[in-house]
């Protein structure tokens, strides 16, 4: 099988570099991993360090959004047909060791979809992140009818059946909460995985903040009507 791993960035020269270097060169039932690194429209080093680390790059112009970064990482993977692919953050946030854990399932083909969830073990998250992913889980819940204890978790894999059935339209933070709404409507299966969270000083300066939870809900409710 076939892994791709995508990774939406946007001014993560800091990083970049160390992630996909760090990413498993083998995985248990992976005959070939490729990293691609999504620039949305970054004004620093992003794509030429992800490049010199070995990653396909994809270029956005102009800042599209992450859901945008999203959406043209798996599209790619899909018209390469990849037999799975993982979603990663590119600020060094989650550990590629978990890779083999969440691909696992869907090797195993015991689920379509996989999330990482910080939530089995969130000791290292600050308080706030806390509160304001149980608020988004919420909201996931009232839009998608499916409960999730991680539901802004950007650490997620897909399989092909999933990839050809899930289509994005928001280009936000709020795809994280779409991708739930996508996931019951096409009775997909679907599973957490506890992973691990690595919080930094860069990382934590990333993320969501109060005006991006009313964007999403915005922008949701805006797709819903």
């Amino acid at each position: 099988m076939k892994l791709a791993i995508v990774l939406p960035a946007y001014n993560e020269e800091e990083m970049i570099f160390e992630v996909v270097k760090s990413i498993p060169k083998k995985l248990p039932g992976i005959s070939q991993i490729k990293t691609i690194v999504v620039d949305d429209g970054s004004q620093d080093r992003t794509a030429q360090l992800a490049r010199q680390a070995g990653a396909k790059v994809l270029r956005h112009i102009i800042n599209l959004g992450v859901g945008s970064a999203y959406k043209t990482g798996l599209q790619y993977a899909k018209n390469q047909r990849y037999d799975i692919v993982a979603t990663m953050d590119a600020d060094g946030q989650h550990s590629p060791n978990d890779l083999k854990k969440i691909i696992k399932p869907i090797v195993g083909n015991k689920a379509d979809v996989v999330i990482g969830t910080r939530m089995k073990n969130p000791q290292a998250m600050p308080v706030i992140k806390i509160l304001g992913n149980w608020i988004m889980n919420c909201i996931t819940y009232l839009f998608s009818g499916i409960w999730t204890t991680d539901s802004q978790s950007g650490f997620r894999a897909y399989n092909k059946k999933a990839l050809s059935l899930i289509r994005p339209k928001t280009s936000g933070y709020e795809i994280c909460t779409e991708m739930f709404s996508e996931i019951k409507k096409y009775d997909l299966r679907f599973s957490e995985i506890p992973i691990k969270v690595i919080y930094t000083k860069h990382s934590r300066s990333k993320g969501q903040s109060i005006a991006n939870a009313v964007n999403i809900i915005t922008n949701l409710l805006k797709r819903n009507l």
